[in-house]
């Protein structure tokens, strides 16, 4: 493997918040997106894309994302969603979609449904009363657990209460078994419009520690 010769080094604890959003962006990539629905107290839906997204754990299974406020310092519609109802669905985001969720992360005013506007066809929750996006390939069903909020950074956990799959993309429903390939999901890279798509994956098998001493020899 060849060894770099120079680094350089970027104290964040220095730099203004724009110059560490462009660096940690474009840096920890590819970014799977959260594609939140919620409700209003009116029952209207709300639909938005987040990238600050991840899977935390899976005994219980949590997912976590952090909606940002708007520029007049007011949390987005999302965040007053969740606090208000809790229920929120997270449709993940294949490439056929990717142009309309885009579109979605246009900063509509307040209490309007996103997904009318777009034409984003939503289906009935199963364990939660919150819709998903029709055509999405995956979709998580989640409750709030956990609000935090660190400076101006707001993180939503969230418990996983259902996983609603495309059909073609279950090969084995006895074993869970899922071909992640079909599902043809696509990430965030860097900050604008920047994205991945996931089906260039390889195999890297894991060994185990028996593996590697016999690999490495006796003596390590």
């Amino acid at each position: 493997m060849a060894q770099p010769t120079d680094f350089k080094h970027f104290d964040l604890t220095v730099l203004p918040a724009s110059a560490r959003y462009k660096l940690l962006t474009a840096t920890v990539v590819p970014r799977p997106i959260a594609w939140v629905c919620t409700l209003d107290t009116g029952h209207v839906p709300n639909l938005a894309p987040y990238s600050f997204f991840g899977l935390m754990g899976s005994d219980p299974p949590i997912v976590a994302f952090a909606p940002g406020d708007r520029a007049d310092g007011t949390p987005k519609d999302t965040a007053l969603n969740i606090a208000s109802g809790g229920e929120f669905s997270v449709s993940l985001v294949s490439a056929e979609l990717s142009q309309v969720m885009s579109d979605s992360a246009t900063d509509f005013p307040h209490g309007m449904a996103e997904a009318t506007k777009l034409d984003v066809g939503l289906e009935p929750g199963v364990k939660i009363a919150v819709p998903r996006v029709r055509l999405s390939p995956a979709t998580l069903e989640c409750v709030e657990v956990q609000t935090i909020q660190i400076g101006k950074t707001r993180i939503i956990l969230g418990q996983v209460l259902g996983v609603t799959l495309r059909a073609d993309a279950v090969l084995e429903e006895a074993k869970y078994h899922v071909d992640t390939a079909a599902l043809d999901l696509i990430g965030r890279m860097g900050g604008r419009g920047g994205y991945a798509r996931t089906r260039d994956g390889f195999e890297i098998g894991r060994m185990t520690y028996a593996e590697w001493q016999e690999r490495e020899g006796p003596e390590n």
